[in-house]
């Protein structure tokens, strides 16, 4: 077993192939060696894990990225730190590059908040630090009882964006929806580039049904007790949809956090075109691509998906030439080391705004 001298092990979780390329990526980057001293022995119902050699008083980093099993993947991370936990590690760091669940933070009707669930399942195995990228929404670090780095992979992709994109200069970054316009223009005030909205129909639903405004049913009771009359809230109605922002002749960016269902892409896309748009890029930091995605995106208008490899989708690649992915593995590489030399974090968010 190879144990780095600065007295800190990197563990890779076996939830797939795609999870150890990472490891071994970051640790390139880092200088150290990929540790292999937990066997994950997986049978029908269960899975064993056992620690080979001592990790007693060490610092342990499991780096686990979330393929389509999420549950099993979940479930891998928390019995591997619990393991650690009894054998006495003295920090156990979870480098969890896409935070699953991070769309379920809000209360939704009569749903769970699961984001908050997985938090307290991670505190209690024992993890006591967290390292993730562009969590859906950053309110969620205040659901753990421990510290969590949201690192940005904004600067990764506008490197694309100023390397890879041709006549960049000529864009323009559209946010697919108004709760995207913050995102939208913190990368627009970076690139020196103009800012589009996509208002109305193609929005996502997300936000109409975040806060149980329909739990219960707003219907006036005219039996019982009529001692408290609450007034009727009006129905929302979208209106039809515009684009705010001159998109004619011009690139269109639309950056968001997580590609996953493309439906909206792919209609914000037919938009951009009928405006005069001549090239459409989608940037995002999860590639998802879930279901049917690949496909959809290769009968769009959609030029390119550019998304990081927070998320394995070799798979969607090899459906879609459109894809395209760029790599993180150096400043996750660089969190560790920081935490565990005890430096500063600001240089990793320098340049990084409170919106993006």
């Amino acid at each position: 077993m190879n144990v780095a001298k600065s007295g800190y092990r990197v563990f890779s979780a076996n939830s797939s192939v795609a999870c150890t390329e990472l490891a071994k990526k970051i640790t390139e980057c880092s200088f150290t060696k990929l540790t292999d001293g937990v066997v994950l022995v997986s049978f029908t119902i269960e899975t064993r894990v056992d620690v080979k050699e001592s990790v007693r008083g060490q610092t342990i980093f499991i780096i686990q990225t979330i393929p389509r099993d999420v549950n099993t993947a979940i479930m891998e991370l928390l019995v591997m730190a619990y393991a650690l936990k009894t054998s006495c590690a003295k920090n156990i760091i979870g480098v969890i590059p896409y935070f699953p669940y991070s769309k379920q933070c809000k209360m939704r009707k009569r749903g769970s908040i699961v984001s908050k669930l997985l938090a307290s399942m991670l505190a209690k195995a024992g993890l006591t630090h967290i390292i993730t990228m562009d969590l859906h929404q950053k309110e969620i670090q205040g659901f753990f009882s421990f510290p969590v780095d949201n690192l940005r992979a904004s600067p990764f992709l506008i490197q694309y964006i100023q390397e890879e994109i041709p006549d960049y200069r000529n864009a323009i970054i559209v946010a697919k929806s108004p709760s995207a316009a913050k995102r939208a223009q913190s990368y627009a005030e970076r690139l020196r580039l103009g800012l589009a909205v996509i208002h109305g129909e193609a929005q996502c639903s997300e936000s109409d049904m975040a806060d149980g405004r329909h739990s219960p049913p707003c219907v006036r009771n005219t039996t019982g007790h009529t001692g408290l009359e609450l007034p009727l809230m009006m129905a929302k109605e979208k209106p039809p949809i515009t684009v705010v922002g001159d998109v004619g002749g011009r690139i269109a960016i639309i950056v968001d956090d997580i590609i996953d269902d493309v439906g909206d892409f792919v209609a914000a896309a037919e938009i951009l075109k009928e405006r005069g748009a001549y090239k459409i890029y989608i940037m995002a930091t999860h590639g998802l691509l879930s279901a049917d995605a690949p496909r959809l995106i290769e009968e769009s208008a959609i030029d390119e998906v550019v998304v990081t490899n927070t998320v394995p989708h070799e798979v969607q690649k090899l459906q879609c030439p459109k894809i395209k992915t760029v790599d993180v593995s150096m400043i996750l590489a660089e969190a560790i080391r920081r935490i565990h030399n005890g430096e500063s974090m600001a240089y990793l968010f320098r340049n990084i705004t409170v919106d993006d």
